[in-house]
């Protein structure tokens, strides 16, 4: 299949229909058919308002979708990728008990059995092998809820989906889970170039053993769906069959995949009343839902998803990927899909698609937002509105209309964009945030002080306009400050690309980027944003921000005594964070080692400095250039007197070594510099060791402090 604009269209419709889904179902996760039908009636829309949950959440579906395929990137593109090193990728971006996974335990969740086996080097497919784990726990649904992300890259090429989605699912989960991975893989990467629902699972039930409990329940609903039966008396005849009470496990694999492909011969090839059936129907409604709709998406394109009851602009591009590699956290369905786009392209030996010279938000797909949105605390805004719109220029075809009415002095129009911990979030408490966020909200911010923003505006106003860029910052008390850039002046068809360098926050996160329209005069009209990107490394200190009082000492701090989310900006890959010290930053590991990040992957050529104390560590220093836990280079202090550079890719290499006299309790100002593939590590000021790295340099990434079997503390951190 030729990956052009129909293909990349098809990729942007399964993203946004995977989300959907998610979206749709997350709400009454593990709910029975009889209690949704009781409490909720048929699912023909979001229910998330009657059930007093947020639309957008972290889920596990949608996380390991996107952030596991990123071991084609980090291997490479190598389309002979092993299921070992898309485990290597599971230790890189999953944070114990925080990230991605349901961390149930070994051997109640089947995902977290499977990662404390790789901690103890077990690799895949053993980590997840019946043999190792056993029949009931390797055989829950898994296996199938990450696994379109390798469709995705396979377009047409349902043998290359199939053999992808074996080696990941084999990563945690074996047999009859892997069975249902590699027939809905096969689909999606079939559904690009068929259209017929029926061929495509007649075509790839070959790709799993005739004997298996998989193929044969795909046979009995396609023989149910060529009768008289409707989809509620064939839902029956799956609970009788293949229902949850025949399988052990917490969600077992047979009853979801029963589900998918009966909400598939049901429903008409129609996104509407497939999604109400699988969702309808209950038991995983989240992962169920994410698969059908991605399918759908892939075969019905756009249109397809538009075809019915408006899913899409309450969804807004909205994603949520929660991973050691924070940076990443803040993305939106486009940006996911152009990385999927790349990747397909990689795999073919071409080279990835520059779009607007590969700013973030670009906005090249009909009907992308990329999460942008109106600022309704502005009174004048209910009358702005955000579409996206065709605009031919030399760098894409389309761009972000911002239209709004009756504007007049003393009043704006503002858009904005989060960067950091939305503010909704950051409201939810208790119960609600417990149970519609699995687990912490992991993200650094995508923007810092020193960066430049760059965007391309064009004026389509009746009269003169000012513009602004803003950001926001969370300041004292975690309260949103705004700080504004210079007035810009437009008038009607002026287009202007304008350049603000960030200003100094203070060490405080930033929250929002956003654009404020204003007129001296009563006016209406439009403005389009071709595109807009944050570029270059920072030129930051990171520290405890001033306005946040220190503990007494011998007080044990309590959570909500102060302002917290500077601190949220951090991935926390460690033991123990403290709050209570003078320090901003005392960290402990206790074996092995830890990291604390901050950053994202626009950091390219920078250096680091920190003035660091060392406390009984076997080996500590500053970090540069990281892409997760298991990927980065360091400058450290060991315990046995020397000095390293080091490269961290899965397993420890030491570039460089000399001796250097360190003693534990006395404080070192290390430097480490990174530019292209040289690194340079200074001590105090002076430059004592030198290294190259030839083979897979790591090119950009956050950075922080890695802390082995003991403690290590800072009072700051710069970036320059």
């Amino acid at each position: 299949m030729k990956l052009d604009k129909k293909y990349e269209e098809q990729v942007y419709a399964g993203v946004l229909g995977k989300i959907i889904g998610v979206y749709l179902g997350r709400p009454f996760e593990g709910w029975t058919y009889e209690r949704i039908m009781k409490e909720l009636g048929p699912i023909n829309y979001y229910v998330n308002d009657k059930l007093d949950a947020p639309l957008h959440v972290t889920d596990d579906d949608i996380t390991g979708t996107f952030s596991f395929l990123r071991a084609l990137k980090d291997f490479n593109y190598d389309k002979n990728i092993t299921a070992k090193q898309i485990g290597q990728t599971w230790l890189n971006y999953c944070i114990e008990n925080d990230t991605i996974l349901w961390w149930g335990g070994k051997g109640n969740s089947t995902e977290d059995t499977a990662f404390q086996n790789l901690k103890q080097g077990i690799h895949a497919p053993e980590s997840g092998s019946i043999e190792l784990n056993g029949k009931h726990v390797a055989e829950q649904i898994g296996a199938q809820i990450f696994i379109d992300g390798w469709a995705l890259v396979s377009p047409g090429d349902p043998d290359q989906a199939a053999e992808l989605a074996k080696k990941a699912g084999s990563v945690s989960h074996d047999g009859e889970s892997v069975y249902g991975a590699q027939i809905v893989a096969a689909m999606e990467a079939m559904a690009f170039i068929e259209n017929d629902t029926k061929k495509i699972i007649e075509h790839c039930k070959k790709y799993i053993p005739s004997d298996s409990i998989i193929y044969k329940l795909i046979c009995d609903i396609q023989d149910w769906s060529s009768g008289n039966l409707d989809w509620e008396q064939a839902r029956e005849k799956i609970a009788g069959k293949y229902g949850y009470d025949k399988y052990l496990g917490n969600c077992h694999i047979v009853p979801n995949h029963a589900l998918i492909i009966l909400a598939l011969l049901f429903g008409d090839d129609n996104l509407q009343k497939s999604l109400m059936i699988v969702n309808t129907a209950g038991w995983d409604t989240d992962c169920n839902s994410g698969n059908v709709g991605c399918y759908l998406g892939i075969k019905n394109g756009l249109k397809g998803l538009s075809d019915g009851p408006d899913f899409i602009t309450p969804v807004n591009d909205t994603v949520y990927l929660p991973t050691a590699h924070g940076g990443e956290t803040i993305t939106d369905a486009l940006r996911e899909s152009q990385k999927v786009i790349n990747a397909a392209r990689a795999l073919k030996g071409m080279e990835s698609k520059n779009i607007k010279n590969n700013s973030r938000f670009n906005f090249e797909m009909p009907g992308s937002t990329q999460a942008w949105k109106v600022d309704y605390l502005n009174d004048n805004n209910n009358n702005t509105k955000i579409e996206n719109v065709e605009f031919n220029s030399e760098s894409g075809e389309r761009a972000l209309e911002i239209s709004f009415d009756n504007l007049s002095f003393g009043l704006s129009s503002e858009c904005y964009f989060d960067t950091f911990f939305p503010e909704w979030l950051t409201k939810l408490e208790g119960l609600q945030r417990e149970r519609y966020f699995h687990y912490d909200f992991i993200s650094c911010p995508i923007a810092y002080s020193g960066q430049k923003i760059s965007t391309q505006i064009i004026s389509k106003s009746e009269k003169n306009i000012s513009v602004n860029l803003y950001i926001k910052y969370w300041g004292e008390s975690d309260q949103l400050i705004k700080l504004k850039s210079e007035e810009y002046l437009f008038n009607s068809n002026d287009e202007k690309i304008i350049e603000w360098k960030i200003p100094d926050t203070m060490s405080n996160p930033i929250g929002q980027i956003g654009i404020s329209i204003s007129s001296d005069d009563n006016c209406s009209g439009k403005i389009l944003i071709n595109y807009l990107d944050i570029n270059g490394s920072p030129n930051i200190t990171f520290k405890r921000p001033d306005h946040i009082n220190l503990p007494k000492r011998g007080v044990l701090h309590q959570e909500g005594f102060y302002g917290q989310l500077w601190k949220k900006a951090w991935v926390k890959g460690c033991d123990k964070w403290e709050h209570r010290w003078t320090e901003s930053f005392r960290m402990t590991n206790n074996i092995g080692r830890g990291v604390i990040l901050t950053g994202s992957s626009d950091w390219k050529d920078y250096t680091v400095t920190s003035k660091v104390m060392f406390t009984l560590v076997s080996s500590g220093g500053i970090i540069a250039r990281a892409q997760g836990l298991k990927r980065y280079y360091s400058l450290e202090f060991t315990r046995d007197k020397k000095l390293r550079i080091i490269k961290m890719l899965y397993d420890l290499e030491v570039l460089k070594e000399v001796d250097f006299n360190f003693e534990f309790f006395k404080e070192y100002e290390l430097s480490l510099t990174v530019s292209d593939n040289n690194l340079k590590g200074y001590i105090n000021g002076k430059l004592l060791i030198e290294a190259k790295d030839n083979q897979n340099t790591l090119l950009d990434g956050m950075t922080g402090f890695i802390a082995e079997d003991g403690t290590i503390s800072s009072n700051s951190i710069s970036i320059s």
